[in-house]
């Protein structure tokens, strides 16, 4: 089983920007599609952003459209989610997962098998 560790998370300011990593050892990425979830206190985890193995489908929730970027380093095996233009219903804790369904043909929860401890994300208005 692959294992994830996400940093670069912290405080900002409404309409600042930080950058996500998600460093994974044990197996090497590339045989995972990846995904971004997060998780506000009292709500779901929810799926923010994915990207399958070749980097080629990537997938992002409406309100992240435009403002997200998921990326991936498959040789340093490391994903990335650059977050702009961030707001305060951005704040929660932002988790990296792994899913056997490499091609990214599925991006539901249940379809992510590993898990990083998640990093948390503060947006101040």
């Amino acid at each position: 089983q692959v294992q994830l560790v996400e940093s670069g998370g912290g405080l900002v300011q409404a309409g600042g920007s930080l950058r996500l990593s998600c460093a994974a050892s044990g197996r090497s990425l590339s045989g995972y599609a990846m995904g971004w979830f997060r998780q506000a206190p009292g709500k779901e985890r929810d799926i923010v952003a994915g990207i399958s193995w070749s980097g080629i489908t990537t997938y992002y929730t409406d309100s992240v459209k435009g403002r997200f970027t998921i990326s991936r380093d498959n040789a340093k095996n490391t994903v990335y989610l650059q977050m702009y233009s961030l707001k305060p219903e951005d704040t929660a804790i932002y988790y990296c997962a792994a899913s056997g369904i490499r091609d990214g043909s599925s991006w539901s929860r249940g379809a992510f098998g590993s898990w990083g401890q998640g990093t948390q994300v503060t947006v101040s208005s």
